[in-house]
């Protein structure tokens, strides 16, 4: 099917059913089970980034920026970019030990339920096949549809494919390279680099000028093929969540968003399945789609589920050389507390550039999946309780506020709900006795309770309820710096 070919029929579909691309239309729709009920999912960013592997992620920009260390370094390691460009990186992106089968594997043992491959970075280079992009995965570097392989491969563990498109982005990405002399410049290529749309606004790290809807917006002719390349995403691949970073907010996408959104939902009907789209910012009204939060999470319950993306690595999203790493206690932390709060994780890692993933990341997987396997019951198919949680210690709230773990003790606790049964979650327990005070026993009004144990090999001595709170003395102190799941059935 060709370009136009591609319009009329996003136009048809829409003309023809349930969802139509206003947001009145597309307002309620519904947070897919899959999802809620799931509340832990792995995202994936591998691309031909992984090949510099210096820095981070968006390394395909910043080598184009004089501004930046990446150009320095870039020029020292592997020439100047009129002769060594990004796409240069190609035929060095071999993805060699890549198998799908082992991946799934792994996120299964890690408790995941959804599973999201970025389909496409703000670089251009697709990791599937397609019919609208030649600088893609199916026929350059690996010559593998990697999407595919990895939809296949999690489907077959039961786990709920996904993907993430960074398109939008594309239109300026590069755009530094087009200041002086390099091969973003040359004509050849314009079809991998893109537009790189050069302008002040837009240039260096355009920080509040990208995330400002009413600044510089992509031409007509970009929107039309951006609308045309994610609804091919969508009917080739059949992701029950795609994923979008942030530039759609700006006021130039939102017819197209809206038709997207249309195309979408009733694809979905016609597949008899439930999907949802992640947005960032204010991009989209919060009753059409799922916010999330990157980097971040929220100071209290959300009224609606949201997300948070957060990565294994504290400084990139793709693999670098010598990076650095969160804890399994710090992430699972996270976990808890973004679940309590209504919402769900996407927790992202960065394979190399032949495919495999790094150890120290297998290792920080597999320990989640080990605390998952025993109080997932906490964590699965829960709502959030009267109160998310009790103790000093909160996060900031907003977006990029993930870096430092968070000092809980033994006094922080968080609670989710499930089938008359309350969890509590001490965040970090120390010493033989643990105090819950928001289940203080009250003269009018309590909350009757029925048995107390816990989610692991913590034998209880006993418990007392007061007015001070539910006392819980353990036969010996629990061994464990992670999260400790208190079940409390109520009465």
């Amino acid at each position: 099917m060709n370009f136009e070919e591609y319009r009329k029929q996003i136009d048809q579909v829409i003309a023809e059913g349930k969802y139509k691309d206003n947001w009145a239309s597309l307002s309620g729709h519904k947070t897919p089970d899959w999802y809620y009920r799931g509340k832990f999912g792995i995202f994936i960013h591998w691309g031909i980034y992984s090949v510099p592997a210096y820095h981070d992620e968006w390394y395909s920009r910043k080598m184009y920026d004089p501004k930046t260390e990446e150009f320095a370094y870039h020029r020292k390691k592997f020439g100047e970019q009129k002769d060594f460009g990004y796409k240069d990186f190609i035929p060095y992106f071999h993805g060699e030990n890549f198998h799908a089968e082992e991946w799934a594997s792994l996120f299964a043992q890690t408790g995941a339920k959804f599973v999201m491959p970025v389909a496409e970075h703000h670089d251009g280079f697709a990791m599937y096949d397609t019919d609208f992009n030649r600088w893609n995965a199916a026929v350059m570097g690996p010559k593998k549809n990697i999407l595919q392989e990895i939809k296949t491969a999690c489907e077959k563990q039961g786990l709920v494919f996904c993907a993430s498109s960074h398109r939008a982005e594309h239109y300026f990405f590069m755009n530094m390279g087009r200041t002086y002399e390099s091969d973003v410049n040359d004509e050849a290529y314009r079809d991998f680099y893109g537009p790189a749309y050069y302008c002040p606004e837009l240039s260096g790290n355009g920080g509040k000028n990208w995330e400002n809807p009413y600044s510089i917006s992509p031409t007509k002719e970009w929107l039309e093929d951006w609308l045309v390349r994610t609804c091919e995403l969508i009917d080739r691949y059949q992701p029950k969540c795609i994923y979008f970073d942030f530039w759609i907010l700006n006021q130039a996408f939102k017819p197209y968003l809206k038709k997207f959104c249309a195309y979408y939902y009733n694809r979905a009907e016609e597949w008899d399945e439930e999907v949802t789209i992640d947005y960032k910012f204010e991009a989209m009204p919060p009753s059409v789609a799922t916010l999330d939060v990157e980097r971040g999470a929220l100071t209290g319950i959300s009224p609606v589920p949201w997300q948070s993306d957060t990565s294994v690595s504290k400084r990139s999203w793709g693999y670098i050389e010598e990076d650095d790493f969160k804890s399994a206690r710090q992430l699972i932390g996270d976990l808890v507390d973004v679940v309590s709060k209504n919402g769900m994780m996407l927790l992202n890692i960065g394979p190399k550039p032949d495919g495999s993933i790094p150890d120290e990341v297998k290792k920080i997987l597999l320990e989640i999946g080990d605390w998952m396997q025993i109080n997932g019951e906490g964590i699965y198919d829960t709502i959030p309780w009267e109160q998310f949680g009790e103790g000093d210690v909160n996060n900031a709230g907003g977006y990029f506020s993930d870096g430092d773990e968070k000092d809980f003790t033994a006094r922080d606790f968080r609670f989710t709900y499930k089938n008359g049964t309350i969890y509590a979650f001490c965040m970090r327990p120390s010493g033989r006795k643990i105090t819950i005070r928001s289940l203080a026993r009250k003269k009018v009004h309590d909350l009757v309770l029925g048995s107390v144990q816990t989610l692991g090999d913590f034998p209880i001595e006993k418990t007392e309820r007061d007015e001070n709170g539910l006392t819980i003395q353990f036969k010996e102190e629990p061994k464990t710096d992670l999260p400790l799941c208190i079940k409390i059935e109520m009465a």
